[in-house]
């Protein structure tokens, strides 16, 4: 248990600050930034050559930071350490994929042990069919399994199943909601990213995430939709929650109407509960994605769904020489992966690593939220399982942390209101108190982060919030 006395320092937070009125610091001349640049010079040294080789300067978006990406050396259980030896609690956790934290015991071993044996047989091989018994035994819908590598793989095979099998073209998608880079999920309007056709994007229909009665109106009018998709705890695992009740009235509509309902389980798969969103809430979808969790944090995914739907994967007879549904990848059901996968899934079956994880998030949000009351910081720090996001609040309006959960703040407010700028002195600002969090502000816990981490947690953002008035981002 994490008792009370461990979550909030008792000293008062903003006590020697400057004025809040004070006109924001420009990221060029920030004291945060410079004090995280002179704290990590082998991580900036690493960036300069990185830059001339990478677009930004890193191979995935989510990792740029100003002055300069953190550069991690090891990683153990929660915490990791970077090239300069300083060590951090990570709430990135492999981008949600370790949630039994870094190099768990058990999953070390079953790589080590298949390494030995070989990583790719280019044949089938027992590994994958326990590791799909399992995400069968905890995925209710998983009738059938189909391996991928990625999410965003997932996300595209399960669309072209939903269109063989319906005869329908349309994908309804909710704004917000995170399904991958492929063209198909990578825009929110009709303002499309270089280098999507729009004849492509024309399939896919935007509604405004948790609306239920604009869905209904959008599924009655169109005689064309194959599936909706959606992120069942809301966008980027709860940083967008949905109002009470949307997922019981969407499935009784799909239902209703014959469209399928995919679950993108990516994040939520194995972190929910054991049989992800769908186990905690009671409600089965047509189809589901899973990855990170999936795997232990090796590369891997899967498409879990009923028996019939999935079944355009399958030779029709022994003369067929394509199935309905065409759909290779070299690196499917990997041994090593699968090997990863089976030693994560048992320990999250037999264990209280899920519900110890919860319990490490609530701690975090309750002491976030302590903190800011106590400070007069309008923030809200919110969430549910074993995630926190912050809200900071750029119009300082009255908001709590259950009127976010409630569904009652906009939702372009809460996923990309925090300005660029006040993103990358929180997160270095963070970085300083020995904590790494995402730049979104937030972070996913794992089912070994402990009071000491939610302590150091709790501590660095004390220190931080002085910093951000310091330099007029509180206000």
């Amino acid at each position: 248990m994490f008792e009370r006395e461990h979550l909030v320092p008792q000293t008062s937070v903003l006590q020697t600050t400057t004025p809040r009125t004070a006109a924001k610091v420009p990221l060029a001349e920030s004291s945060i930034l410079r004090a995280y640049a002179a704290m990590t010079p082998g991580s900036a040294r690493l960036f300069a050559r990185a830059d001339g080789i990478f677009p930004n300067g890193v191979t995935h978006i989510g990792r740029y930071l100003q002055p300069h990406p953190l550069y991690a050396e090891r990683a153990l259980g929660p915490r990791k350490w970077d090239v300069d030896g300083n060590e951090y609690v990570d709430y990135f956790g492999g981008h949600g994929a370790l949630m039994l934290g870094h190099n768990h015991p058990a999953v070390i071993e079953a790589v080590t042990a298949q390494l030995a044996k070989g990583v790719h047989f280019g044949a089938s091989h027992e590994l994958e069919i326990e590791w799909a018994e399992l995400v069968r035994e905890l995925i209710p819908c998983a009738e059938r399994v189909r391996f991928t590598v990625t999410g965003t793989e997932a996300t595209m095979l399960a669309f072209r199943i939903a269109r063989a099998y319906t005869g329908k073209s349309k994908i309804v998608r909710f704004a917000g909601h995170f399904h991958g880079w492929h063209d198909q999920v990578a825009f929110s309007g009709a303002e499309l990213p270089a280098g999507i056709p729009a004849a492509m994007a024309s399939s896919i229909l935007i509604a405004p995430p948790g609306d239920i009665a604009h869905f209904r109106a959008l599924a009655e009018a169109s005689g064309d939709i194959a599936a909706v998709i959606l992120e069942p705890t809301g966008a980027t695992f709860g940083h967008v929650p949905l109002p009470a009740g949307f997922l019981a009235e969407l499935r009784e509509i799909t239902a209703r109407l014959g469209i399928l309902l995919i679950f993108d389980e990516v994040i939520t798969g194995f972190r929910c509960s054991p049989g992800g969103a769908q186990g905690h809430y009671g409600i089965t979808p047509d189809l589901a994605t899973l990855a990170k969790v999936i795997a232990g944090g090796f590369p891997g995914a899967a498409l879990a769904g009923r028996k019939d739907i999935i079944g355009a994967l399958e030779y029709k007879d022994a003369g067929a020489r394509q199935p309905a549904v065409p759909h290779q990848g070299t690196y499917n059901a990997g041994p090593i992966s699968a090997a990863a996968g089976i030693a994560t899934l048992r320990l999250l079956r037999s264990t209280d690593l899920i519900a110890r994880a919860n319990r490490a998030a609530a701690a975090i949000r309750d002491g976030l939220n302590s903190i800011l009351r106590r400070a007069g910081v309008a923030w809200s720090a919110y969430g549910e399982f074993s995630g926190f996001h912050l809200f900071t609040n750029p119009d300082n309006e009255p908001v709590t942390p259950e009127q976010i959960q409630a569904g009652e703040v906009s939702w372009t407010k809460l996923k990309g209101g925090t300005p660029l700028a006040l993103s990358h002195k929180v997160r270095t600002g963070f970085l300083l108190g020995g904590v790494d969090v995402v730049g979104w502000p937030g972070g996913v816990v794992s089912g070994v982060h402990g009071r000491d981490e939610v302590d150091r947690t709790l501590t660095a953002f004390e220190k931080l919030l002085p910093m951000l008035s310091d330099e007029g981002e509180i206000g």
